[in-house]
């Protein structure tokens, strides 16, 4: 006994396990939770400090601040009702059709947009103002779908679009730095769009639909436009520009993050932006922040540590690869995948997974780029919110309970796991990647 007590990896993995229980069964608030895990491991030295806060020194984390502070500004000036009054006229005529335009403009603004938190930004105040002109009341059932399908819409589908999440960002550079493989765009979209985008959209919309369902009621009469106030086209133009540099990050090298951040500095000052003192205290959700700096100094912990190379390898080791049964190692390397969601998330998983990959192509059988193509599926469904921050914050915008997202979550991995994962192997395989 006196031995594991001593080991190194024991109060570090205590710690984690016992973040990671607080979190899935939301014993305490988020926060709380994130707060402990901060206290702890810096009061039992469990983490160097320079881990243990990477997730404030993260652009994920500044992406979410910025997010709130935008998401304010466009619900004050009145750009969030100007476009949904744009948008709904004909979308909310039936829940499924809403539920689908949402879930569509999500994965399509993937394409132009490469952040996930900037997307929930903007998303969020304008799918709220749609509800509210459906009359969907805040707090309902409906309500909670909507929030939803903005968080796992973004998310979930946004993988399969490569420069589109930060988790396929991770494995691009993993794979080029380990193994000296460079990713495409075109071949990596048509690789998993068919199936994870398209086919996992589909399963999404008919999910919210039957666990949340709405009756949106149609917009009566036709409104008369109203002319653009002065903040309303300020605000335009400021969000332009920011959509413009979030596009073009490949060319002028500068973070969608600190992008963000600029942009929330300016709605910010004195006769220049859009909000006071109050509005950004009492608007900014400081909780969220805080939960999504644990989740990124957790993953960050489990590295630094190296209980993600001890669960890496021991999950090879009990895994069954074998060349002569390709569908069970396909299944077992999604398994793996899975696994490791569960201690490192979404962001952390390609970054260890990637470095396995050689060994892993060595005991399926499988080509070493087809074994790194597989863990798409895997992080890319999480079996519980904290797995993926951008749901998380979406859940929060939209003060959507954990037990709903855990509900979605959990049944859309069974149906991707039981039906689309055998249609992800066939797609490889059609396509020669196995």
């Amino acid at each position: 006994m006196l031995e594991l007590l001593n080991h190194p990896l024991f109060w570090p993995t205590l710690l984690i396990l016992v973040t990671i229980v607080l979190w899935a069964t939301s014993a305490l608030p988020e926060y709380l939770t994130a707060l402990l895990f901060f206290a702890i491991a810096m009061a039992g030295k469990v983490v160097p400090p320079q881990t243990l806060f990477s997730g404030f020194a993260s652009s994920a984390f500044w992406l979410v601040f910025s997010g709130f502070v935008l998401g304010i500004a466009i619900r004050k000036t009145g750009l969030a009702d100007r476009a949904a009054r744009a948008i709904s006229a004909r979308l909310t005529d039936s829940w499924p059709v809403m539920v689908a335009s949402i879930v569509l403009l999500s994965y399509a603004l993937a394409f132009v947009m490469p952040s996930n938190m900037g997307r929930i930004a903007l998303l969020m105040p304008v799918v709220g103002a749609m509800a509210r002109r459906a009359g969907i009341e805040e707090g309902t059932r409906a309500w909670f779908g909507l929030a939803l399908a903005v968080g796992f819409g973004t998310f979930q589908l946004s993988a399969t679009i490569l420069p589109a999440n930060v988790p396929n960002l991770v494995m691009s550079g993993a794979t080029e730095s380990s193994w000296g493989i460079h990713l495409n765009y075109l071949p990596y979209l048509l690789l998993h769009a068919p199936v994870l985008g398209i086919l996992k959209g589909l399963v999404l919309i008919g999910l919210i639909s039957w666990l949340f369902p709405g009756h949106p009621k149609p917009p009566r009469g036709l409104e008369s436009p109203v002319p653009m106030s002065g903040d309303e086209k300020r605000l335009s133009w400021l969000l332009a520009v920011v959509l413009g540099l979030w596009v073009t990050e490949s060319w002028h090298g500068v973070g969608p993050a600190w992008v963000g951040l600029a942009a929330a500095c300016v709605t910010l000052l004195p006769r220049v932006g859009f909000i006071n003192g109050e509005e950004f205290a009492s608007g900014v959700n400081v909780r969220t922040c805080f939960y999504v700096a644990g989740i990124l100094g957790l993953a960050a912990a489990v590295t630094q540590s190296g209980l993600g190379n001890a669960v890496g390898e021991w999950l090879m080791s009990v895994m069954p690869l074998d060349p002569r049964r390709p569908f069970t190692s396909f299944v077992a390397l999604t398994g793996i995948t899975s696994a490791l969601n569960f201690i490192m998330t979404a962001n952390g998983v390609p970054a260890l997974y990637t470095t396995f990959a050689q060994s892993f192509s060595e005991a399926s059988g499988f080509s070493l780029l087809s074994v790194i193509m597989i863990q798409v599926l895997g992080y890319s469904t999480p079996l519980l919110p904290y797995q993926a921050s951008p749901i998380v914050v979406a859940m929060a915008l939209g003060r959507v309970p954990a037990r709903h997202g855990i509900k979605l979550c959990l049944v859309l991995a069974l149906v991707t796991f039981l039906v689309l994962l055998p249609l992800n192997y066939g797609w490889f395989r059609l396509l020669g990647q196995l």
